[in-house]
């Protein structure tokens, strides 16, 4: 009879896998902002934005320490988390998130009905938000939204996915300097896009860019 080492103990996950609005708001903050080590079990999470990381935390109902350092001549804060977690890591790879998928990410598996708490969470990670008010014509506030990745498959299927789903397509460019896409929605398109990923008043998000977004829209829905 051959000799059966023991094995050792199944990996405990940290992380409850389970979707939700929550749960599917992370997984988009992960795409964005997060990264997977090449050891195989450690989710590291980075941003500018203390919110942001107790919002990551929060989503994954999850206790973890936050680090800080400080970078550049103005000392910006930069707040890190880093999740081990075996089981978490693999169950991400099976959704499409790999290690070095800046440029390589492309479709990312999520339950249809959770997908603008995943929009969201990417748009918090990596999207943006600005508006205007147009010189050139009276009384004319101009505003838009967009998404950035380096993976063009990653913006082409963003595009897809939302046009699928509200029947607005956004444009997409390609900045040379940075090598970067970009899925931009202007005014109409972009409410609709909004109001689909802000559904309810208590869904989880960046505060300060949802803050930006409702006073523009509200510039927008007053009488002129």
């Amino acid at each position: 009879m051959p000799f059966m080492g023991k094995r050792g103990p199944k990996p405990k996950g940290k992380v409850k896998i389970g979707w939700s609005p929550d749960f599917a708001y992370a997984i988009g903050l992960i795409v964005t902002d997060g990264c997977l080590s090449g050891n195989g079990r450690i989710i590291d999470f980075t941003s500018n934005d203390l919110e942001q990381i107790e919002n990551f935390c929060k989503a994954l109902k999850i206790t973890c320490t936050i680090g800080q350092k400080s970078s550049g001549s103005n000392k910006n804060k930069t707040y890190r988390v880093q999740v081990g977690d075996v089981l978490f890591y693999q169950f991400l790879t099976t959704l499409g998130i790999t290690t070095r998928k800046s440029k390589t990410i492309a479709s990312v598996k999520i339950p249809d009905a959770y997908f603008f708490d995943f929009l969201r969470g990417s748009f918090d990670g990596d999207g943006s938000f600005y508006s205007y008010w147009d010189k050139r014509w009276r009384s004319s506030y101009l505003f838009y939204a967009s998404f950035v990745s380096a993976s063009k498959a990653h913006v082409e299927w963003l595009q897809n996915e939302i046009a699928k789903r509200l029947q607005v397509r956004g444009h997409i460019t390609h900045a040379q300097a940075t090598s970067c896409y970009q899925l931009k929605f202007a005014k109409s398109d972009s409410r609709i896009m909004l109001d689909a990923i802000y559904y309810s008043p208590n869904v989880l998000c960046l505060s300060r860019k949802r803050l930006k977004v409702e006073k523009a829209l509200a510039i927008m829905t007053r009488p002129q």
